[in-house]
C-alpha cells in the first residue's frame, strides 16, 4: 500500500530514532542478542523506508537511491525537515 509523503517521513523519523536510541543502548550492552537482532530489524526497515521515500519523492541526502529526472530542480521543493509535505 502507497504511503504518503507525510506518512513516509513520520516513519523514518520514528525508526531512525528507534535506531539510534537501539545504537546507543548496545553501546552500554553489547552482549544484548535481542537489543542485536532489533537493532538489526530496525536498521533494515529503516534502509527500506528511504529506498521507498528517495524512490517516491526523492534524495534525503546528496548521495541516494533517487535518479534525476530532467532539470536539477530538487532545491525548489521544500526540504525533508520544513514539513510541508
Amino acid at each position: 500500500m502507497a504511503k504518503s509523503k507525510s506518512e513516509l517521513m513520520l516513519l523514518l523519523q520514528q525508526y531512525g530514532f528507534y535506531a539510534v536510541e537501539i545504537n546507543l543502548y548496545l553501546d552500554n550492552f553489547p552482549d544484548n542478542r535481542k537489543a542485536l537482532r532489533d537493532y538489526q530489524k530496525v536498521t533494515e526497515i529503516y534502509q527500506n523506508l528511504k529506498k521507498e521515500y528517495e524512490m517516491q519523492y526523492g534524495t534525503l541526502a546528496n548521495f541516494a537511491y533517487g535518479e534525476v529526472c530532467g532539470d536539477w530542480n530538487y532545491v525548489n521543493d521544500p526540504w525533508p525537515w520544513e514539513g510541508k509535505c
